[in-house]
């Protein structure tokens, strides 16, 4: 086969270079004689803290956790001493009944639900405070 423009055929080689990288926005380039195609380049996946920052839920939540012992024992997307926040949503539907007995399981402390390690009891925290720190984290879904 006789190469009559070597131009082309550089073009094509780079985009079979881009295509096998993985790289590269989805583009399509033109020549007199052959259509280039290069894939788009994968969406980057966002973290949970990034997917909700602007939700009020996550706000107001985030602001009460971070007040409190929580981050001693729970991370958003990894298990430390007890469960992340990204598994307890997993587990829980979010209903105002499924909030509101958590917040008492916070507020009592507990065991066995997650392993062995008991979790203290928070007594000191409100029912409402309680609630607004489960909706923050029962919002953390994967």
């Amino acid at each position: 086969m006789k190469i009559t423009k070597p131009i082309n055929f550089a073009i094509a080689a780079m985009a079979g270079l881009a295509f096998a990288c993985g790289g590269g926005e989805k583009t399509t380039e033109t020549t007199e004689t052959e259509t280039v195609v290069t894939p788009a380049a994968p969406e980057v996946e966002m973290s949970l803290e990034e997917k909700y920052q602007d939700d009020p839920i996550y706000i107001k939540g985030l602001a009460k956790l971070k007040a409190s012992d929580c981050t001693s024992c729970h991370m958003v997307e990894r298990k430390i001493v007890g469960p992340s926040y990204a598994d307890v949503a997993a587990k829980y539907e979010t209903t105002d009944a499924n909030i509101t007995m958590l917040a008492e399981k916070v507020i009592a402390g507990g065991v066995g639900v997650w392993g062995e390690i008991p979790m203290p009891p928070h007594a000191a925290l409100s029912l409402e405070d309680a609630k607004d720190m489960v909706a923050y984290v029962l919002l953390l879904k994967k």
